[in-house]
């Protein structure tokens, strides 16, 4: 089949039929991006599993998973902020979103984040084809170069830190996890869910479970102000736009996680701070679901696990299917941000803090034993060791992404 022209048929019947398809999939995308630690490689992992038994067109199939992914990526900034276990993909705007949501502004950020999102979708459509036709040309010189392009991007990380004591935790930060990746990524998963893997307890423990404990005895989410945007439409759209083109960049290359591309794209970006990290992970976030569809064409190589998903699956790459869902999904992922994410916020900011920490860490294990057995349990408790150091030096939470990095540098 021609993945970039495919003949689809619009009569009511087989409208209605997708539609249902692509609102399943935004349905599981906001259980799976409300889910504190749940990340989408594991969600996607978990769809291909189920994909196979589920009746109906495999396209259609493939056009609700897309789709779930897409909502995931709108909606897993709300746990990130109010519980702080983000999805890794947001690591970068786990901390400064806190610092939003100290200072009683959840709401805004919230919103600042859904515009980055969909800003990003607005954006990266049509730069999808002239970005594509330019990464088919580089990425031959790019992959030869693998190791040197994300060895310089781990020093950026270092050297990006404000101060030295906080380059001194960035490089633990990142030559621990980097460790972790290495001894860890290939271990056998045996856990009771299909999705076995051990990125989920490494994730959990390095990015959610640190806040967690650091959370412990605090006084929890304060009340919010206003959702009321502070910064100027021109500030978010050019922040947007980096995080866009960023995403491009996570999207054709394996190791640079959304994480990474949101904290390289702040350097050149004329203002930082809070705001900005949340805008442009976002964007990156976001817009890398699309470059990654476009790279799946182009290259033939999945680099999200949603693709991989729908590959497994038997899914057929119908782009203009799968980009009408990559539309709708994300209109739903923008409203269902502003809908669901203040309830999630009061709702925490109502609960006992002590207890809820304690008992979202339990959550987290148990998911790690879910996914990844006994063995998973172990992992998740080491890497949560490794996880609170950025804290401790100042650093960025972005530095633990060497549990990716490193070992594909290394080429392990």
């Amino acid at each position: 089949m021609d993945v970039w022209s495919a003949s689809l048929a619009f009569g009511p019947g087989r409208t209605a039929l997708a539609l249902a398809f692509v609102a399943s999939g935004v349905a599981l995308g906001t259980v799976s991006g409300l889910t504190p630690g749940l990340h989408a490689n594991n969600f996607a992992l978990l769809l291909a599993a189920v994909a196979p038994s589920v009746p109906g067109p495999r396209r259609y199939v493939g056009a609700a998973m897309l789709a779930a992914g897409v909502v995931h990526t709108f909606l897993d900034v709300v746990p990130a902020l109010a519980l702080g276990v983000p999805d890794p993909a947001m690591a970068a705007s786990a901390l400064p979103g806190h610092r939003l949501v100290l200072r009683g502004r959840g709401r805004e950020a919230l919103r600042l984040s859904a515009l980055g999102s969909a800003l990003a979708v607005a954006f990266a459509v049509p730069l999808a084809l002239p970005v594509t036709a330019a990464m088919e040309r580089a990425y031959p010189v790019v992959s030869d170069h693998l190791s040197l392009v994300l060895g310089s991007v781990a020093v950026l990380l270092v050297v990006t830190e404000r101060t030295t004591w906080a380059q001194v935790g960035a490089t633990l930060a990142l030559a621990g996890s980097g460790a972790l990746g290495i001894l860890a990524l290939d271990l056998p998963a045996e856990g009771v869910l299909p999705a076995g893997e051990m990125l989920a307890p490494l994730f959990a423990g390095l990015f959610g479970a640190p806040v967690l404990v650091e959370a412990v005895g605090g006084e929890g989410v304060p009340p919010q102000a206003d959702g009321t945007v502070t910064t100027s439409r021109r500030f978010v759209a050019s922040v947007a736009l980096v995080g866009t083109l960023a995403g491009a960049v996570v999207g054709y290359l394996p190791g640079i996680s959304s994480a990474i591309a949101a904290t390289g794209a702040l350097v050149v970006l004329p203002a930082r701070g809070p705001r900005a990290f949340l805008v442009a992970t976002s964007g990156v976030n976001t817009a890398n679901t699309i470059f990654a569809l476009f790279a799946l064409v182009a290259l033939g190589n999945p680099r999200t696990g949603v693709l991989v998903a729908l590959e497994d699956a038997g899914v057929p790459v119908v782009l203009p299917l799968l980009l009408a869902s990559v539309a709708i999904a994300a209109a739903a992922g923008f409203a269902l941000v502003l809908a669901v994410g203040d309830r999630y916020l009061a709702a925490v900011g109502s609960a006992d803090n002590t207890r809820l920490s304690v008992g979202v860490l339990g959550v987290l294990a148990l998911l790690s034993v879910a996914i990844a057995g006994a063995l998973g349990l172990v992992v998740f408790t080491v890497s949560t060791l490794v996880g609170l150091v950025p804290g401790r030096y100042g650093a960025k939470r972005a530095n633990l992404m060497g549990v990716l990095l490193v070992p594909l540098a290394l080429g392990i």
